[in-house]
């Protein structure tokens, strides 16, 4: 446990959304730097064994000076399972290094950004809906969740409301920021899958906004199926995949299904 005994930090907050989701902060180390939108190792320390670590994305932004992360709950998960039971003060192991590709380093210039998520991969686009750079780069930022279930878009939710209200941010936001939630197996304003909902247009025709356009880019993050049926559906559209060493029109998470 020696060599972890450095990349321990103390939790700082607890909140269970649903008796499958919950979020927690931890403390930031000082030497932390991060990209809004990416990705770190983190699990609990083990006096024996290795720790099991898995990748979170960070949810806070990159000015935060706290870490928050969004996490479900797998039953019999070699991580989750344990994760769930953290106090305040308890200790979570946390790599030093983040990454991904859901940064706007990765995408071209461009006039509107859709930020596609289901279920915790709503946890990268809590951090850069807070990013000051988002709106500095973009017009309009178009936000969408689906849940299979109403107490599941609680966490997006509330992240969105506080982020037209924090004196940080919201000078930034201008009314730049536009959400869109759904759900999938419970009566709601909007049902469907975003796969769906763009397909058809319905999303666009609700927001009153044109359709997809060659202005337009995209990041998604959700299950394995979801982001390769959105990534047919951008090349569909003449969209190409981007990355950090070559920026395009759209990036999806690969690291880790959320």
């Amino acid at each position: 446990m020696s060599k972890f005994s450095n990349n321990c930090h103390k939790v700082t907050f607890i909140k269970h959304w649903t008796e499958s989701l919950f979020s927690f902060r931890i403390q930031r180390p000082q030497s932390f730097k991060f990209r809004s939108g990416e990705f770190v190792m983190i699990g609990l320390p083990h006096e024996n064994d290795k720790p099991i670590l898995r990748a979170y994305s960070i949810a806070s932004p990159s000015w935060s000076e706290e870490l928050e992360f969004y996490s479900i709950i797998v039953k019999d998960g070699p991580l989750t399972s344990k994760l769930k039971n953290i106090k305040i003060n308890d200790e979570i192991i946390m790599m030093p290094k983040s990454t991904g590709t859901l940064v706007l380093d990765a995408l071209k210039p461009g006039k509107r950004l859709f930020l596609l998520s289901s279920g915790t991969g709503f946890a990268p686009f809590a951090s850069l809906i807070r990013e000051p750079e988002t709106y500095e780069k973009f017009e309009t930022v178009v936000v969408t969740h689906t849940c299979r279930t109403v107490p599941e878009l609680a966490y997006s939710q509330e992240i969105i409301n506080e982020s037209n209200d924090d004196e940080i941010i919201k000078d930034f936001i201008e009314n730049k920021l536009i959400s869109y939630h759904s759900t999938t197996r419970e009566s709601f304003m909007n049902n469907g899958r975003i796969t769906e909902l763009i397909s058809t247009n319905k999303i666009f025709n609700d927001l009153k906004i044109d359709h997809i356009s060659s202005d337009d880019r995209f990041m998604f993050c959700g299950s394995m199926g979801l982001n390769n049926d959105l990534k047919a559906i951008m090349i569909e559209h003449n969209l190409q995949e981007g990355a950090n060493n070559n920026p395009a029109e759209f990036v999806l998470e690969k690291a880790f299904v959320g």
